[in-house]
């Protein structure tokens, strides 16, 4: 299967347990791999028969900065399987970076990804 990766799609979002998450919102950061065979877009050069790729990530943002969320998983799943619902994709990895996450020791990231694929 041929794959379109977008990486380091970031927006402010008030994702979190806390109330100070919630109140002051950071930053979280979307990668998605979007799984499609791209034999047809090959052949006609049309955009049509692929998936744009700057409309998928609008779609991220829009859910990032959207209804705030307890858990990055909820996010994850959201966003995944919203891409299959209005995208021409076959399957969709996606990875939330929360890089802000209040964790009381030294970190780089904190991730979740998810795996979603039409059945």
């Amino acid at each position: 299967m041929d794959k379109i990766t977008l990486t380091g799609v970031t927006a402010v979002g008030h994702h979190g347990v806390f109330d100070f998450e919630r109140r002051d919102g950071q930053p979280f950061v979307v990668d998605a791999v979007l799984y499609k065979d791209f034999t047809k877009a090959a052949e006609t050069d049309d955009l049509q028969h692929t998936a744009h790729y700057g409309e998928v990530a609008e779609f991220i943002t829009s859910l990032i900065s959207g209804e705030p969320l307890n858990l990055i998983e909820a996010l994850a799943v959201r966003i995944a399987e919203g891409i299959l619902d209005g995208f021409d994709v076959a399957a969709v990895d996606v990875t939330v970076h929360k890089p802000k996450a209040p964790i009381e020791v030294p970190f780089g990231d904190v991730t979740v990804s998810v795996h979603r694929e039409r059945t």
